[in-house]
């Protein structure tokens, strides 16, 4: 099993999740989050005064999927969370030992 965590524009969150809907996938974690890399925020306006955003607000999908799908999980994220602009984000991907649903203590594959 596979962890794939991605931080991704707040308004490409309904493309990330059909198209990892589409793939057969149940569930998936959304997390609003703040962060800068080489964006570095940015300057904003506010009633007539500029000032620095130094976090950048972001989501952050979180999925674990059997090693077989997560190759096509990584690429259908990668397509439908670029916009081809600075910011886009990034995709981590980390093995997981073990899974267990709490409800019918089902363990590996099964519980996700």
């Amino acid at each position: 099993m596979l962890k794939i965590e991605a931080i991704i524009k707040p308004f490409r969150l309904n493309e990330v999740q059909e198209a990892i809907t589409g793939l057969g996938i149940q569930g998936m974690t959304v997390s609003e989050v703040k962060g800068f890399g080489r964006q570095k925020g940015h300057v904003e306006l506010y009633r007539g005064a500029e000032y620095q955003v130094n976090f950048v607000p972001k989501v952050m999908v979180m999925l674990v999927v059997p090693d077989d799908l997560a190759e096509k999980v990584v690429d259908a994220v990668q397509k439908s969370a670029c916009t081809g602009k600075i910011g886009d984000g990034k995709i981590f991907v980390t093995r997981i030992e073990e899974a267990i649903r709490i409800r019918t203590k089902e363990t590996g594959v099964e519980a996700l």
